[in-house]
């Protein structure tokens, strides 16, 4: 039989979902391989039991806590998918502040319709199996991992920074452009696609392990960043991580 999977989303912009969706090409034979029984974003049936749950968005609302919990149960497997599941993301700039204030700058005289709480990765929320980081997800690892799944392996995790990819792709180091960059500790897994595309790493897929952090530090500080500009460019993505410094 064809493994269940659904696909659900909480705090986010549903990004990582539609490059599922965009995954034309591939698409039949996803639908051929796999069982979706819930996409809110492709369909309107939904099913109550899941061989694999992809979750996209971060948790910020004590109702997705009983939610998340709900979905734990009834799946055998649970990934992550995308920066804000992975790691907060950008969402968790918000918890450097009362959640009352950022209801009112939010949402004004209608705050008190809303509740929110500090954002945390899903993974701070209920265990996981693995997880899929990028803002958004790149698709074709989407896919890589979909097919490990089903061949029974565990999926691969790369753990080389965006450095080393940037080397193969051949791409001119961002620092030698007088521009800066979190490449050398950020994990990488997306070919270095934001400096390819004339742009820098700001660390959407998180930290590699064992990141060596002083390095970048010092890095960055001998390319004139102030350690509060060194913060908030870690922060931007990363505030939640282990590692990071506040």
């Amino acid at each position: 039989m064809r493994p269940k999977v659904g696909v659900f989303d909480f705090t986010c912009c549903q990004g990582c979902e539609l490059q599922i969706l965009n995954c034309e090409e591939e698409m039949p034979d996803l639908i051929a391989a796999l069982d979706i029984v819930a996409f809110r974003e492709a369909m309107t049936e939904r099913g109550n039991y899941y061989d694999i749950a992809f979750i996209d968005g971060a948790c910020s609302r004590e109702s997705e806590i009983v939610s998340l919990k709900e979905i734990r149960k009834r799946a055998k497997i649970v990934i992550p998918i995308g920066a804000c599941a992975c790691l907060g993301g950008v969402n968790c700039l918000k918890n450097a502040y009362p959640m009352d204030e950022v209801l009112k700058a939010e949402y004004g005289e209608a705050a008190s319709y809303y509740d929110t709480i500090p954002a945390r990765p899903i993974s701070a929320v209920i265990p996981v199996d693995f997880f899929m980081p990028g803002c958004p997800i790149v698709k074709e690892e989407f896919i890589r991992v979909v097919q490990e799944l089903l061949a029974g392996r565990d999926p691969y995790q790369p753990n080389d920074p965006v450095c080393a990819e940037c080397k193969a792709g051949g791409n001119v180091c961002v620092f030698d452009k007088g521009m800066t960059c979190l490449g050398p500790v950020t994990r990488g897994g997306c070919k270095a696609t934001c400096v390819t595309g004339g742009a820098v790493c700001w660390g959407c897929r998180g930290l590699i392990d064992e990141p060596n952090i002083h390095a970048e530090k010092e890095i960055l500080e001998s390319a004139g960043l102030s350690m509060e500009d060194i913060t908030k460019r870690f922060n931007l993505f990363n505030v939640c991580q282990e590692g990071v410094w506040k």
